[in-house]
């Protein structure tokens, strides 16, 4: 399956990670600048075939999305399984994953893949069954960050989590009802962030298999985070923790 992906950071993105996905690319006739003249020669070094097309042109290709005079039709990025993460755990020192736990919403995994890939996270873990993967809404979302985050779809996430632990990582689950603040938790090391569903948090086995909860302190009259923003948050707290330490 193709999708088309659009934007000078997403198609370097493509180009860097992953050139033999691209299918062809069309690029602005009347736009000359340094950065798509690179993008330009990184297709002509790939031999990657291009087109020249004029700005009505690529806004059409674009769906009238801002495109940055490049538009690229990819096929989609693969979903990696246990052996590849069996592989991520032998090669990583001190990983940090976000795991979710029956995740729909193909926004928030979206939005999810660009935090991981801003806070170095070496992945995003999810179930196979009830939940959104790599589809054409999930990588437009993620603006190239669905080519650098291997998305790793297990059978049975209780199990996988089981085998997180054995590898080393803590397990740290995000629940509202947690006694543990967040910013107060130790989330330096080798880890795990477990995120549930949208409106229903983890389920009951999920959070049986966490080794910790945490929550994020709330001040005002809403009760929960937007999921992402949540998983983003919780994110840059670990990667500042890690930081700290050097």
């Amino acid at each position: 399956m193709n999708r088309k992906i659009f934007g000078l950071h997403a198609a370097r993105a493509v180009l860097e990670q992953a050139p033999e996905r691209v299918r062809t690319a069309w690029l602005d006739t009347g736009r000359r600048d340094r950065r798509l003249e690179a993008l330009r020669q990184l297709l002509e070094t790939q031999r990657i075939s291009f087109e020249l097309a004029d700005r009505k042109r690529l806004d059409r290709l674009a769906g009238n999305f801002h495109h940055q005079g490049i538009v690229m039709e990819v096929a989609l990025p693969p979903e990696h399984d246990e052996d590849a993460l069996e592989r991520v755990l032998a090669e990583e020192g001190s990983p940090l994953f976000l795991v979710l736990d029956q995740v729909q919403d193909p926004h928030n995994l979206g939005a999810c893949l660009r935090t991981c890939d801003s806070v170095g996270a070496v992945g995003v873990i999810a179930p196979r069954d009830k939940t959104v993967g790599l589809t054409p809404a999930v990588c437009k979302v993620a603006s190239g960050a669905a080519e650098t985050v291997p998305l790793f779809r297990v059978t049975n996430l209780a199990r996988t989590l089981d085998r997180l632990k054995q590898a080393g990582l803590w397990i740290a689950g995000a629940a509202g009802e947690a006694k543990q603040n967040a910013f107060e938790a130790d989330l330096s090391g080798p880890l795990a962030l477990v995120i549930g569903a949208e409106g229903q948090g983890l389920r009951r086995l999920t959070r049986e298999k966490c080794d910790f909860l945490i929550k994020l302190p709330m001040r005002g009259s809403v009760e929960s985070l937007n999921l992402s923003v949540a998983a983003g948050v919780l994110l840059y707290e670990a990667l500042r923790q890690r930081e700290k330490l050097g």
